[in-house]
Order: C-alpha cells, then sequence, then structure tokens
C-alpha cells in the first residue's frame, strides 16, 4: 500500500470536488513515484474524448488520444491527466501541435524512459488527421526507431 509520503503530490484525486479547467494548463498534472523502476513495462492511457478548437476558426475539433509510456521514477496521476485533457476543449491548435503539447508536458512531469501520444481526430473537411510523436531516453532510442518505422508503414499501408 502506498504511504502519505508517496502521496503527497496527488491534491486532485479524492479532493471531494472536481473544478474543471477553462483553459490549457500543464500544471493540472500531478505524479505519484513508481514502485517498480527495477523493471520496463508499458501503461496504456487512452482518452477517447479529447476536444479541442481549431486555431483558425474557433470551431470545435473532436479525437481520441493514446498514450503509452515506460514509466521511470515518475508515473502520471489519472485524475490529473484527465483535468489536463479536458483543459484542452477551449484551447486552440492544430492536431499535431496538441499531441507535441502533450507529450512535451508528459516528458517534463515525468522523464518516462519512453514516451509516445497518438491522436486519432475525427474527419474535417473529409480529412483524417493522425498525429503521432515519440521520444527515449538513450537506453530506448531503438525502441523509438522501431515505433516510427512500424507508425509510417501503418500509415502507408492504410491507404
Amino acid at each position: 500500500m502506498r504511504n502519505d509520503e508517496e502521496l503527497a503530490g496527488v491534491t486532485l484525486l479524492g479532493a471531494g470536488s472536481t473544478q474543471y479547467p477553462t483553459d490549457y494548463s500543464a500544471e493540472l498534472l500531478e505524479w505519484f513515484p513508481n514502485k517498480h523502476p527495477e523493471q520496463d513495462y508499458v501503461v496504456t492511457l487512452d482518452c477517447p474524448e479529447f476536444t479541442s478548437l481549431c486555431p483558425k476558426t474557433g470551431q470545435p475539433d473532436f479525437g481520441h488520444i493514446v498514450i503509452n509510456y515506460i514509466p521511470d521514477i515518475r508515473m502520471v496521476e489519472s485524475k490529473s491527466l484527465k483535468l489536463y485533457l479536458f483543459s484542452f476543449r477551449n484551447h486552440g491548435d492544430f492536431h499535431e501541435d496538441c499531441v507535441n503539447i502533450i507529450m512535451k508536458d508528459l516528458i517534463r512531469l515525468m522523464s518516462p524512459r519512453y514516451i509516445e501520444v497518438a491522436g486519432l481526430f475525427t474527419p474535417r473537411g473529409g480529412i483524417s488527421i493522425r498525429p503521432f510523436a515519440c521520444w527515449a531516453d538513450e537506453d530506448h532510442q531503438d525502441l523509438l526507431r522501431a515505433r516510427m518505422t512500424a507508425r509510417m508503414a501503418q500509415a502507408i499501408d492504410s491507404k
């Protein structure tokens, strides 16, 4: 069981009431210690109801965000991630920007060994946009290259 010291940075979970953000805020992200840093394992976080705004028209965009990461010392707390992703609701940015912002904010928070963020956005004007970004520490560069190569092959094969 986790002790109070391990949960000191987790303030949103179990707070009694939820304050939903109205603007993008990376400060919402919270972390807790990884109890298994001696081994690599993958954590998948799935957000099928992601929304943001087109930076030019202000029209809503809808997407599905999938985050996979190999934790090192820190892990993202899921309620804070939910509120953080919700904070994009009134944020105007292109799909590619949202995916890269999410990845970079999570890197700053956790310093994972490996992370990838994929966006599966609903079509707008007959075009579906599916950005994919990944990052790896020095020990996981082979995984980064393999995942990027696989993603490119998947994109080409889907035609």
